[in-house]
């Protein structure tokens, strides 16, 4: 899954907000009698010897429980000023000088409103009830002195000893002791926890692995040391300690020995100690609940009521004024505030609300974009008016599946049409003993091969020995497993590693003659093109890590007893590790020129002492609790000195489907796209001009490596004297430019067609991200991918995907999430609140003319379920189908996303489109209360019959009228509302004289007023689409 954010300039409003639970969790643990976070001494299998309570291990996600939920909604919606504002009002009319009519006139709506936002908050609730009750009610099996005993989840604690099967999530955070695979590891799908698709590789303590069985386990006095729990999921310190061992056995514990909670397993049978529960999980600490977001949108729309609010208040004060302020007249501003609250809708909020969630709906179930999620159903509006889209490389442009392309050893070079070459190379390395070629016979030219072919056997054996790849045997059909593993069978051969950089290049050297057959913890096994089996004994392995770029192992051949230390790493780290030599930098530019990812892969070979002198170091500075990570960098840079420099390997990860045009639509839409990556500069470049991201005709301005203020002068105003060209600048420069100019950078990026940031590190993307919404005040969606790093707009691969507002499968959903979705989304929104509120200023205004014709009184037009019924079942089909309309076809905005350009400007809810909707509103009102006095004849009541069956046709004609494309549930609801109003007379004689509506006098004269009322505005519509049509509808014609 691609993680799509969207942000906005308001960062309060709509930033994710990934905070650690840990203050609150202290807090809670302070109220539970549990203490702050501490260290813990945890017993194998000995719950009971605990020294302090830990939290039970419930996933609890609910905003509420059964007590708290009816008086947590109801405080989240009316700590909102507008609700509030309501609610006042609803509670006025116990007050017998305020009351204006029965107390159903204001109370029903409000409950309305409040009923369906407690209908939807309880669905919700119950779903995420349903979804922490099946997680927590998920069976264990349990190691006890009674033997394996079956547990639930919630009822697992701390120092309990849980088996968990391979494809079965880990329910707490174990520190891994056992493993059933023969290679003595497993590896572990993260993506749940930090939104990587790589598998990682976990080791058990070698010290509990030894034992014959698992049940040996509960045995032996050992505890295991654990840090106090903390957010931090990519490090972990404690020791393993048994006391009964002679001697007694100390073991340090780090990351590779730990099973986070919401982990898979994904290869044996694993045996883990349970070291932390419940609130203390390291995925429940990362995550918090993301607070209720607020769109750009939300803002305007609240903006525009505001203003009503402040319409509603005048109104009142000139009422009053043309009273002249007689009597107790601030009771009649309370009055008038009263009888004209209807210029803010209180529909408007519900009516939004729901329209979200039809887009998000349909944003699910559009089959062209399978496999979209949407979490943030509050914005589906935001993607239709997105600026700019920042998007990583590798997984989201990228496929993130690697080929081999390129093997250099610096004075030759290897592409994909000369691996017969290499192979035939390892071939005679393996099966041409040395002293078979005579020196006396071998002449200078063999000398030469000869040296290319054992540099060339020694970079294959390299690479083929530094990694992290299992090979694993599975039956298929004809072999089982049991036979497939003892014969090295090929056909059931799977490679099992955490990066996919890793299984291309042990693909590559199987297919050069070297294939790596075996591998367990402490060992390796090697099959040479001839069937012979090379031993390995694996001393020691440094994993790879984002800070260290680089990985490495430490293998004893056990033919030759030679002990030797490989490495392989990002040439920026590994060219102050290896010897001097003059063609790395050089050669590394141009591979990264062609688009290939470039590993630089070097060894050592090392005496028993030097080893032994190492391991000693190693060991000590392993067991240490305080600044370890310090201490083993130090002990492993030690060796990383004075390398040999073995070979280059390239590697491609190709482009996804369709990522050409899908980036040439988003251009087209006005969209600029900024690619951040941590790849190198030429391979970053190489990877823009391919995708397209640059176009041909445009220049690159390669922003020159800088480290001081005076540097980036210079460098700024070169650049600034270039006109519509890319900009590509690493990561260092980019951290001196914001250090010293970060104005005068944005101002100078935001200007340029695209840009592209590589060495980036995930902090400055989040720095990026912010900068634009703070410098440019517009929509950013930020992208990132593969779910092998869903970084989502600030921190990449840290509980990302689940944090990401929208996901999309492929990068090419993108177009049509924005194109078609995004603009449907913002526009209909847009034409549903204009129209609700010209819903409403329609009645404001009847209700003012009448009060000015009577004398200003106080008294209200329309009575009990008039007033109730005009905004539900008479009109609210009707508007809310508008959420249906569509100016064009998804395939024409797809094929002009200029289209989308235009939504850019903000115009579908604008000042000036509000303002004219307020107009036709007002001239709306006045002609229909105008009419009705007019033609009126004797009883008031008729005065009600005419103006109100006036409105309900009146707003019915201008659904028509603003409708772009009908959908039959469009007509339906036309028809139903006028259907319930004509049915709905029989009941109303209250308020209306049945037997006048039933009058040849009645009919003309209510369609008289609507014609008045609704012809202009149809003559207007069509002549602006006669003389100035808007862009969408020179398409449809």
């Amino acid at each position: 899954f691609l993680g799509l954010i969207v942000t906005q300039r308001l960062t309060q409003c709509t930033q994710v907000q990934r905070r650690g639970r840990s203050g609150t969790c202290c807090g809670w643990s302070r109220c539970c009698g549990m203490g702050d976070f501490r260290p813990r001494t945890v017993w194998l299998g000995h719950p009971e010897k605990r020294e302090q309570r830990y939290p039970r291990n419930v996933i609890n996600n609910q905003k509420y429980n059964f007590f708290t939920f009816l008086p947590g909604v109801l405080f989240n919606q009316f700590k909102y000023f507008f609700n509030l504002y309501f609610l006042l009002l609803a509670c006025s009319q116990f007050v017998n000088e305020l009351r204006l009519g029965a107390l159903y006139t204001y109370w029903v709506p409000l409950g309305f409103v409040l009923i369906i936002t407690i209908v939807r908050e309880a669905v919700e609730e119950v779903r995420c009830f349903l979804r922490d009750k099946e997680v927590n009610s998920q069976i264990y099996s349990k190691l006890s002195t009674r033997g394996t005993v079956k547990v639930k989840s919630s009822s697992i604690q701390v120092g309990d000893l849980i088996i968990v099967e391979k494809n079965q999530r880990v329910p707490a955070d174990m520190i891994f002791l056992r493993t059933s695979e023969k290679n003595g590891s497993c590896f572990l799908r993260t993506d749940q926890l930090d939104g990587e698709t790589d598998w990682k590789l976990r080791l058990p303590v070698s010290c509990t692995q030894r034992l014959p069985t698992a049940a040996d386990l509960l045995q032996i006095r050992s505890y295991v040391y654990a840090e106090e729990p903390n957010i931090d999921i990519h490090n972990f310190i404690g020791t393993f300690t048994r006391e009964d061992g002679d001697p007694p056995v100390n073991e340090s514990l780090s990351i590779e020995n730990t099973l986070w909670a919401s982990t898979v397993i994904a290869s044996g049978t694993v045996v883990g100690v349970v070291v932390y529960t419940g609130k203390e999980l390291r995925s429940v600490m990362n995550t918090s609940n993301p607070r209720h977001k607020i769109g750009l949108f939300d803002l305007e729309v609240n903006c525009l009521t505001k203003i009503l609010f402040g319409a509603l208040v005048v109104v009142s004060l000139v009422m009053v004024a043309l009273q002249h302020f007689a009597g107790r007249w601030y009771l009649q501003i309370f009055r008038f505030l009263l009888l004209f609250s209807n210029i803010v809708p209180i529909s408007l909020r519900v009516n939004l609300d729901m329209g979200k969630m039809v887009f998000s709906w349909m944003i699910r179930k559009d089959s062209k974009i399978p496999g979209t999620v949407v979490r943030a159903s509050t914005i589906p509006e935001q993607l239709g008016r997105i600026s700019y889209l920042l998007t990583d490389k590798t997984g989201t442009l990228t496929q993130n599946e690697m080929v081999f392309r390129r093997l250099h050893l610096g004075t030759v070079a290897y592409g994909m049409d000369s691996m017969d070459e290499v192979q035939s190379h390892v071939f005679s390395a393996y099966t041409q003993p040395s002293h078979d070629l005579p020196t006396s016979r071998a002449p200078a030219a063999t000398k030469v091969r000869k040296t290319i072919s054992s540099r060339v056997h020694e970079a294959v054996k390299a690479i083929a020995l530094v990694h992290n790849v299992t090979p694993v045997y599975e039956s298929n059909g004809v072999t089982d497993q049991a036979e497939a593993e003892q014969h090295y069978e090929d056909t059931c051969r799977v490679y099992q590693a955490s990066s996919p950089d890793e299984v291309s290049l042990v693909q590559w050297t199987e297919s050069v003659g070297l294939t790596l057959v075996g591998r367990d913890q402490s060992s390796m096994q090697l099959r040479t093109p001839s069937g012979q089996i090379l031993n390995f004994t694996i001393l020691q392995i440094f994993p790879f890590t984002y800070e260290s770029k680089r990985m490495g192992i430490i293998v004893r051949d056990e033919t030759t007893g030679e002990i030797t230390f490989y490495m392989k790493g990002a040439d920026v780290v590994m060219a102050g590790i290896v010897q001097y030599n003059d063609w790395l930098e050089e050669e590394c530019g141009n591979m990264a020129r062609e688009g290939l990812r470039v590993l630089v892969v070097a060894k050592k070979s090392l005496t028993e002492e030097q080893y032994q002198d190492f391991e000693a170091r190693y060991v000590q500075a392993k067991l240490s609790v305080h600044d370890r990570s310090l201490k083993v960098a130090t002990v492993i840079e030690s060796l990383e000195m004075e390398m040999e420099l073995l070979c280059l390997t390239g590697v491609e990860d190709q482009l996804q489907a369709d990522v050409r045009p899908t980036l040439e639509i988003l251009r087209n839409a006005g969209i600029k796209v900024w690619m951040l990556t941590g790849d190198k500069l030429e391979t970053a470049t190489c990877t823009a001009k391919n995708a397209h991201l640059v176009t041909r005709n445009q220049d690159i301005h390669v922003f020159r490596p800088v480290t001081t203020r005076g540097e980036a002068h210079l460098e700024l105003n070169a650049f600034r004297r270039k006109h519509d060209c890319a900009l590509v600048i690493s990561g260092d420069s980019l951290e001196v430019c914001l250090k010293f100019y970060e104005y005068e950078f944005m101002e100078l990026a935001c200007q340029c067609p695209a840009v592209v940031c590589c060495r980036c590190a995930p902090t400055q993307k989040a720095q990026i991200v912010r900068l634009l919404q703070e410098r440019t005040g517009k929509l950013t969606c930020a992208v990132d991918g593969g779910l092998e790093s869903v970084c989502v707009c600030v921190q990449e691969g840290k509980q990302a995907s689940l944090a990401a507002d929208f996901s999309v499968s492929q990068f090419k959903h993108l177009g049509r999430l924005l194109m078609v979705h995004g603009r449907n989304s913002y526009k209909r929104s847009a034409a549903l609140s204009q129209f609700v509120i010209h819903r409403s200023l329609c009645i404001s205004t009847m209700q003012a003319v009448f009060s000015s014709v009577f004398y200003f009184a106080s008294v209200p037009l329309y009575q009990g379920f008039l007033i109730i019924g005009y905004s539900t079942i008479y009109t609210m089909f009707p508007v809310f189908s508008l959420v249906l309309d569509k100016d064009v076809k998804s395939e024409v905005a797809m094929l002009y996303p200029e289209l989308y350009k235009d939504l850019l400007k903000g115009r579908p809810l604008s000042f000036k489109t509000f303002l004219i909707w307020v107009l036709i509103s007002i001239y709306q009102g006045s002609i229909i209360m105008y009419g009705a006095l007019l033609l009126f004849e004797s009883e008031f009541v008729h005065i009600v019959a005419i103006s109100f069956t006036s409105l309900i046709l009146t707003e019915l004609l201008m659904v028509a009228l603003t409708v772009q494309t009908w959908h039959w549930l469009m007509i339906v609801a036309e028809l139903l509302s006028l259907a319930c109003y004509i049915a709905s007379l029989v009941f109303l004689h209250e308020f209306i004289d049945v037997y006048f509506i039933a009058t040849l006098s009645f009919v003309w004269k209510v369609t008289a007023i609507t014609l008045v009322s609704c012809l202009p505005l149809y003559i207007l519509k069509y002549l602006r689409r006669r003389f100035s049509p808007p862009s969408y509808s020179k398409l449809t014609s």
